[in-house]
Formats: structure tokens, sequence, C-alpha cells
């Protein structure tokens, strides 16, 4: 049987893939690993991949943060396929705020617990959602280890990838305010969905990675 590996996006744990059932194959979904401040996503990659012993027979799909973790999976190992949700494949289809904060690193001076705090922002950032998800998104990110969370940020702005492995696949919403579908090319594009539309459009998002995993 297949081993699918699944990684979440930064602030969330394991649980935001709570809709994903892919009958048929093995799932492991990702708990999130401590990191040493030096690491890069390469780096933490490469740690995934010992921890759960990913091998070239494997698919891994990432959401956000996860997606750019998936890649870097990709790049070191030739997984069979790479499935990319609400992410980016390359930092050519960054946002133009990933510029302004590598100039100006404010997000440094916001201490970790802080930021693990910050639940206020998820309507803002993410899109509207269901209160249940509401819920678990702000349980998701009060329960994030700040180290990881700070790390995170910074990896993912240091983020300098322009290598695009085989058998990538990408499904983003048009309603996304954290990456512009207009930027990532060869995207599905899920009309109206958001950047947390692995929740509220779970159903949708689901038939199209089946699809993707039967091609």
């Amino acid at each position: 049987m297949t081993k699918v590996f699944l990684i979440p996006g930064m602030g969330a744990d394991s649980r935001i893939y709570k809709n994903f059932k892919l009958d048929g194959y093995d799932v492991t979904a990702v708990d999130w690993i401590e990191p040493e401040q030096t690491d890069t996503l390469k780096n933490y990659a490469q740690k995934l991949i010992i921890q759960y012993n990913i091998s070239s027979l494997s698919i891994v799909i990432g959401n956000s943060l996860g997606g750019m973790l998936a890649i870097e999976i990709a790049k070191i190992i030739p997984i069979k396929k790479t499935i990319l949700i609400s992410s980016i494949k390359s930092i050519d289809e960054a946002p133009a705020y990933f510029s302004l904060f590598r100039a100006l690193p404010i997000y440094k001076l916001i201490p970790g617990k802080m930021m693990t705090s910050m639940s206020f922002l998820i309507r803002f950032v993410f899109g509207k959602m269901h209160e249940a998800d509401g819920l678990l998104f702000k349980d998701m990110l009060e329960h994030t280890s700040p180290v990881f969370l700070k790390w995170s940020m910074d990896a993912v702005l240091k983020w300098d990838n322009k290598t695009i492995p085989q058998n990538v696949f990408i499904v983003t919403g048009d309603h996304d305010h954290v990456f512009n579908h207009k930027r990532i090319k060869d995207a599905i594009i899920v009309k109206g969905g958001t950047h947390i539309m692995i929740f509220d459009r779970s159903d949708e998002v689901v038939g199209i990675v089946k699809d993707l995993l039967n091609k």
C-alpha cells in the first residue's frame, strides 16, 4: 500500500487534515519536530525524511508551509508525487510582502509566545471559517511551539527555491490572501477557496487530491 504523508502549515498541526479520508492509502499525518535555530527548510525536510522514513515510493502532501517542505523533500529524494495545497512551488511565486519582511524583519521583535496568542488575526489572514473550525485553528495555534513558530516564519522568508521537482501538483484558491493564485503557475484553482480551504472546502479539495493520486 502506497504511503502518503500529510504535512501541516505554519501555526497548525496534523489536525488540519481531520477531513482527509484517503481510502486505499497508508496515511501518516506529520507532527512537527522542534527545529534548531540554524535549520533551513532544506535541513528540516531532511529531518522529516529520517523521522518518518519517507522513501522514493512515497507521496507527500503539504499545506502552506508544509507544501514548501514537500518541495524540499522531493528535491532530496525522487518521491512518486508531491501535492501542494494553498502553497507555492518556488520563490518566484512568493508574494511581494516576502521581500518587504526580508528587508524589514520586524517579526523578529515579536516574542514567539505572543505569536501563538494572536488567534484574533486568524479570520483576517486566513479567511472566514465555520465557528468549530475557527476554534480548532485557534487551539492549534495556541499549542504550537513558540520556538517552532518563530523559526518557521524566518525559514519561510529566507526560502529561495527555484527548482521544481518532477510530478508536482498544486491546488490553490482564488481568494487566498496569503499566496495570490495569479502568481502561481499551473495550479488547479478552487473558486472561492481561501488559504484555509482545507477546512471549509475540504470535500472539494479532497476530491481534487484523490483525482491527482489516481493519475
